[in-house]
């Protein structure tokens, strides 16, 4: 048996692909399915069974086209109530696989109601688990995705899935699909994968025997949820069509006339480039491996989009990150912004931005999630998390006639917000390469 990971770092998940004896099982697979059939090829195997562990709520998934390219067989979860053929994954009827290898579905609501985990056997033998948003490396999925009044159900419910999948004999490896990066994980994930002992031993979720006392672990400190979650659900529920072509025409800035009512520009290259001039109205977002996620939570979902990108920059990897969430609205790029590209920022490194802060009258936006914040603050600085700037605005605090300066814990969501800034009429000094801990650490916090 060989087990081959698929790591998506942007939105802190893993897909795998299991191979018995010329035979393949691929687990939560995204859908950008390209990548997992070009290793079916590569180790000649026949792709037997797709298993979704749940109906997700960070991505689009490709199970159903993996399925249809291949003649596998799909199973989900018997609750999920796919509205597309599959076969249902009940609790405990295990699935013969050939060979020797079967799978036992083990029922583990908590991340959702419907979640499914999957036991590979082997002669009759457990050697490994597919555990999904159930219990993760030292941590476990969120139950709060959902909506708050189903959160502290879930939760407890999730409290017996951990406990029903740490009864698995220890050697069990644990393959989890979220981990470090994911906003489906209750706590900072370690490592991707892990074995039933190891989380038996350091787990510190295991060590809560109450499911009450669980519940309020897990609910204490709610973390935000992306905007785009709600979305993912239904479309899981109801089927993804196949990927848009990776391929988007080149634009020009006079084009943007022409685009639907609603449009909005991303503009994708080095935040230098960005504060250098960006395009009116522009979000500057640029590309990395969360581009997806931070243009799923901060645009309209489905709004058309129009990128900005320098000449040679990687438009399919954008396009792509934003088709895993469902978004197949790009219309172009435009890798020539010219003179209207005329709203600038300043970017500043640690120690300019500290002297900067240091003048008498200056403001401090903070941009970091609420428990950054909340675990290590700048006294003064103002505090507004990112997505927050665009479903409640910018604070009233501010002051539009001077200069904000505006930090996070590295740079990268700073200079996201200097867009939101500019084109709500604000000047924004962005701190490059560092953040707020950094900021504290100086001598006197200076």
């Amino acid at each position: 048996m060989e087990i081959i990971s698929f790591r998506t770092p942007g939105l802190g998940d893993q897909s795998y692909l299991l191979t018995h004896e010329g035979h393949g099982i691929l687990v939560d697979p995204q859908r950008d399915i390209d990548r997992f059939m070009a290793e079916v090829a590569a180790r000649d195997v026949e792709l037997r069974f797709v298993l979704e562990t749940h109906l997700h709520n960070d991505y689009v998934s490709g199970g159903e086209q993996a399925a249809l390219a291949t003649g596998a067989q799909l199973v989900l979860p018997a609750a999920a109530a796919a509205a597309y053929p599959h076969t249902p994954a009940f609790h405990m009827e295990d699935i013969p696989g050939g060979r020797g290898l079967s799978i036992r579905p083990i029922h583990t609501p908590g991340h959702t109601p419907e979640h499914t985990s999957y036991l590979v056997l082997i002669d009759g033998e457990p050697v490994a688990v597919f555990s999904g948003g159930s219990l993760l490396v030292s941590s476990a999925g969120r139950p709060d995705l959902l909506g708050p009044q189903r959160a502290r159900t879930l939760a407890r419910l999730q409290h017996g899935s951990l406990h029903r999948l740490a009864g698995l004999p220890g050697g069990v490896e644990l393959l989890p699909t979220h981990g470090e990066g994911s906003f489906c994980t209750a706590t900072g994930a370690g490592r991707y994968t892990s074995t039933i002992a190891d989380e038996l031993a350091g787990n510190p979720l295991l060590a809560v025997g109450d499911a009450e006392a669980f519940a309020d672990e897990l609910l204490a400190a709610p973390m935000p949820i992306p905007a785009f979650y709600e979305y993912m659900g239904p479309a899981n529920t109801m089927g993804v069509p196949p990927m848009p072509p990776l391929g988007v025409p080149a634009l020009g800035v006079e084009d943007l006339a022409d685009q639907p009512e609603g449009t909005r520009v991303v503009d994708i290259r080095p935040r230098a480039r960005q504060a250098g001039g960006l395009l009116p109205g522009a979000v500057g977002i640029e590309l990395g491996t969360d581009f997806g996620s931070w243009a799923g939570w901060l645009l309209p979902y489905q709004a058309p989009l129009v990128l900005v990108a320098d000449p040679g920059q990687d438009v399919a990897e954008a396009v792509t990150q934003l088709a895993r969430i469902g978004v197949d609205t790009v219309r172009g790029v435009i890798t020539d912004p010219g003179p209207a590209a005329d709203q600038t920022f300043e970017l500043l490194d640690l120690s300019a931005f500290a002297a900067r802060l240091a003048r008498p009258g200056a403001q401090l936006l903070d941009v970091r999630m609420p428990g950054e914040h909340a675990a290590a603050a700048l006294p003064g600085g103002i505090h507004r998390f990112l997505a927050d700037l665009v479903a409640h605005g910018i604070p009233a605090e501010l002051d539009a006639s001077r200069p904000v300066l505006v930090a996070c814990g590295s740079g990268r969501r700073a200079s996201i917000a200097a867009g939101l800034l500019l084109a709500a009429g604000y000047r924004p000094v962005v701190l490059t390469g560092a953040g707020v801990t950094d900021l504290l650490r100086r001598p006197a916090a200076a």
